[in-house]
């Protein structure tokens, strides 16, 4: 019988509209899923069984009574614990938040229930949403379903782990400097992090508006085990929303670029002892797309080593401000040592330095800009070192140092605003290790298509995570 909870979110809407299978069938199956692997796993930490099969049956009467459907018609999706909920908790890993509960859904949650997907659950994220894994006091701590000692990634570590386990096609997260993309190497699955202000966002729970460095450095997204999925996803909930003043109306596809478009390979390790593992994963994409009909050279890009080294001080400085104090009033003593370590490494600006600093991102996004012209697409490492430990930035100040050095390709890169693509394509020391593509401002479309190729070249790794479950 088939196991609808490991069909893509573009095979079960499209079963349910041709009436394979019904949308209480395809509920029933995840949240049978979650029953038998989430108490091992901690991935969702709020379900929501009774809403969600009652939304599957409104689903079904819907196709019944020939109503129009959405795109994601009768699909399963869990939401990350730091976006508003309609009735729900947003307590953002922290005990004191426990009580912020939503009045309304975010803008992506209007959107993706809009388009038909059934939000089945939320899922968990380090406190505060603040660190490159996912544990806190108040959930508990996630657990990455290919090794109990690696890191499930974070801060959407949550979703990651669900996206691998089976818990349905569809898993919201968000990133300000790798917090999609982490999980999505550390799970074997995928993600775009869009371009920033793509995607609409507002909580209602929310003390106070975002800092000017996290409204143009934080972006929202889906994670999948397929990468089909990531188009038909992100498309849905890019929709502008009055809420959100800063998100543009673009559509999703943009011009079309000749062919064969040309794709930039970059092994630089920018001053980091690289992998060699890695850098086999980088050769073997840069062939598989090749294949796949793109013209692959290996240049040099505009540094990343400059907007890595701005990313840490401008948004250090920003969280002093703005996070810190809620971090010493609110916080455990995990993750105070974690910014403890955060601020032994980088400097808080004075204002002036600030305002400098700041400026200077538009240089260096100029000149990524320029080179995006002539290279729309760029392959880069994610992270540069085999997957870290779940502890790992807190078994010391040098382990710390190391987890933000080796992730430079990441972080750099939401300084620059620019979207980007993780897909994990191989095994490096026995855990899951993936590639970025990196792309020009608003053209996630190109990026999806060359995962997409990645993925009909090199694989799903859930697969092999699901084939060794039934050994």
């Amino acid at each position: 019988m088939e196991k609808l909870w490991q069909l893509s979110a573009n095979d079960l809407a499209s079963g349910i509209r041709e009436k394979k299978f019904s949308a209480r069938e395809v509920v029933s199956s995840v949240l049978e899923r979650i029953a038998a692997k989430n108490p091992e796993l901690n991935a969702i930490t709020v379900e929501f069984p009774e809403e969600a099969l009652s939304a599957a049956d409104a689903a079904d009467e819907a196709i019944a009574a020939g109503q129009t459907l959405g795109p994601l018609h009768g699909v399963p999706v869990t939401i990350k614990e730091n976006i508003d909920v309609a009735g729900q908790a947003t307590p953002n890993g922290v005990p004191a938040f426990e009580g912020l509960i939503a009045s309304a859904d975010a803008p992506l949650v209007k959107n993706l229930r809009d388009a038909g997907a059934i939000v089945i659950g939320r899922t968990n994220v380090p406190e505060f949403s603040m660190r490159g894994t996912t544990v806190n006091p108040l959930r508990g701590r996630t657990y990455n379903p290919w090794d109990v000692d690696a890191s499930p990634g974070g801060s959407s570590g949550g979703g990651g782990a669900a996206a691998a386990a089976g818990f349905g096609p569809l898993h919201h997260g968000n990133d300000i400097g790798g917090s999609l993309r982490f999980p999505a190497l550390a799970n074997g699955i995928t993600t775009v992090k869009p371009t920033n202000n793509r995607i609409p966002v507002y909580n209602s729970t929310a003390p106070a508006e975002r800092g000017p460095l996290s409204q143009v450095m934080s972006v929202q997204g889906i994670m999948t085990r397929d990468a089909r999925d990531l188009a038909l996803a992100t498309e849905v909930m890019i929709q502008p929303d009055a809420r959100d003043p800063l998100c543009p109306p673009i559509p999703w596809r943009g011009t079309q670029l000749n062919d064969p478009i040309t794709i930039a390979v970059t092994k630089d390790p920018c001053g980091y002892a690289i992998h060699e593992g890695i850098l086999d994963l980088i050769d073997q994409a840069a062939d598989a797309l090749r294949d796949a009909g793109y013209r692959v050279v290996e240049v040099s890009t505009p540094s990343v080593q400059e907007p890595f080294n701005d990313w840490f001080r401008t948004l250090m400085t920003e969280m002093d401000v703005a996070l810190w104090p809620l971090i010493v009033e609110y916080g455990s003593d995990e993750i105070k040592t974690t910014f403890d370590y955060f601020f032994q490494m980088g400097e808080v600006l004075e204002l002036d330095g600030f305002i400098r600093d700041f400026g200077e991102r538009t240089r260096m996004m100029r000149e990524w800009n320029l080179f995006l012209d002539e290279y729309p697409l760029v392959l880069t490492p994610i992270y540069m070192n085999r997957l870290y430990d779940w502890d790992y930035d807190l078994q010391s100040f040098d382990a710390c140092k190391d987890f933000l050095e080796a992730s430079k390709y990441s972080m750099a890169i939401n300084y620059l605003g620019l979207p980007a693509g993780v897909i994990g394509t191989g095994i490096v020391e026995d855990r899951p290790a993936a590639v970025q593509i990196v792309g020009q401002r608003y053209r996630e479309d190109l990026i999806c298509d060359a995962l997409e190729a990645l993925q009909e070249r090199c694989g799903r790794l859930v697969d092999q995570l699901w084939a060794k479950e039934e050994l």
